[in-house]
């Protein structure tokens, strides 16, 4: 059920700044092990009000990380893990790549001596 969603910049921008905050990257932690609705949500962070919570989950949404599905009275979140992928790709992998190939050569040239 998760959606790939094409990201523009002004969605990559939003979510740099929706995985900026601990809260955030808690409740997609939670959504990452399965989707939960609202309430239960709100039950995992006692210590914030319900309106909090939804504040967050506003910022999740609007920077695609999460998905919503109405079930009557019930409203269950999703992750969606197409933004994340898109980071990891353009700013992770690109990165990490040259520098994992180079210890491997590194290894290899340290174990043939």
């Amino acid at each position: 059920m998760l959606l790939y969603v094409n990201m523009n910049q002004n969605n990559k921008n939003l979510t740099w700044k929706a995985l900026a905050d601990p809260t955030r990257r808690a409740i997609l932690d939670l959504l990452k092990a399965s989707p939960r609705t609202t309430g239960e949500l709100c039950e995992h962070f006692s210590v914030l009000s319900r309106c909090a919570v939804m504040k967050h989950l506003d910022i999740l949404h609007d920077a695609e990380l999460i998905l919503i599905k109405r079930d009557g009275r019930f409203r269950w979140n999703f992750i969606n893990t197409a933004p994340i992928q898109e980071i990891y790709d353009r700013w992770i992998c690109r990165y990490t790549a040259p520098h994992a190939a180079s210890l491997t050569n590194l290894k290899a040239h340290v174990e043939n001596q």
